[in-house]
């Protein structure tokens, strides 16, 4: 993956913001205007996300967060996508090894938690599918512009693991707790325009428009008191600061769930495009 050389603004200059994010090779950084940085999630198979990104894509938010050049931020997808999650050979790797369940665990809780104490705006565009770790970051963000037809779905039930990640943090508190629960728990999909409608997200617009108008969106938020949007975002996010107890509960049934038969049959069934076999006692 590249950096784009493209400066940003103030006194910093194009071979510095390139030395500043060169370590993140797993996905692209742009800088299409100055005070705008661009994160581009680009990778096989619909932009999943493998360990490499998964262990790059917290640390990102604490460099952005000190680099003053930056005033908002924009995550996209390449392709068809935003992203279609996490691979399966990280999830076989975290079946079997809890050296690698604990590593990845604590990841999760850092990009969730980067994310949110990031002092910058954040502006996902989603269309295409949205799973996983991109997931994460685009129901975290301050505003995410969904296009009409984009796929959103948190398919943690469905692999046989608790709803962790970002889901119990976030969603009851944007779409409440009753629809939460059902699409939580159910793993039915989402379009854009039904996750307008319930309040997962910002705004919906044609398929065609999205990445225009998160742009835009950028564009407005770059333009304004950096302070005001800072501190803003800081006092709103105080809300799923209070929240933590529940996210962290959540991460850590995820993850122990991965030590579990039901996640054997989650990975099984999902490779060999069948339903899964859930029908062992209850616990």
């Amino acid at each position: 993956m590249t950096v784009d050389s493209t400066p940003a603004t103030g006194t910093d200059t194009g071979a510095a913001q390139r030395e500043k994010y060169a370590r993140f090779t797993a996905f692209r950084v742009e800088f299409p205007e100055p005070g705008i940085l661009r994160i581009v999630l680009d990778a096989p198979k619909l932009n999943a996300v493998d360990s490499e990104a998964h262990s790059q894509l917290p640390e990102i938010w604490q460099v952005i967060d000190r680099d003053p050049d930056v005033r908002v931020v924009v995550v996209r997808g390449e392709g068809k996508a935003f992203s279609a999650g996490g691979t399966f050979d990280s999830l076989r790797e975290m079946v079997s090894d809890p050296v690698v369940r604990t590593r990845v665990m604590r990841e999760a809780r850092d990009l969730v938690y980067n994310v949110i104490n990031c002092s910058k705006p954040v502006v996902a565009a989603l269309h295409g599918p949205a799973v996983g770790a991109g997931l994460a970051v685009a129901m975290t963000a301050d505003v995410t512009v969904a296009a009409r037809t984009a796929r959103i779905v948190d398919g943690h039930t469905r692999l046989g693991v608790a709803a962790g990640d970002h889901a119990v943090l976030t969603w009851p508190l944007m779409c409440g707790m009753a629809k939460a629960k059902y699409y939580l728990l159910t793993c039915d999909v989402l379009t854009g325009e039904e996750a307008e409608r319930i309040g997962l997200v910002s705004m919906c617009v044609d398929d065609d428009e999205v990445q225009n108008r998160a742009m835009e969106v950028a564009r407005k938020l770059a333009a304004g008191s950096s302070s005001a949007i800072s501190w803003t975002k800081q006092a709103l996010n105080n809300w799923y600061r209070a929240a933590g107890p529940s996210f962290d509960a959540s991460l850590a049934l995820e993850f122990y769930g991965f030590g579990l038969a039901d996640v054997r049959e989650g990975v099984a069934s999902h490779l060999e495009k069948r339903k899964p076999d859930f029908s062992g006692p209850a616990v």
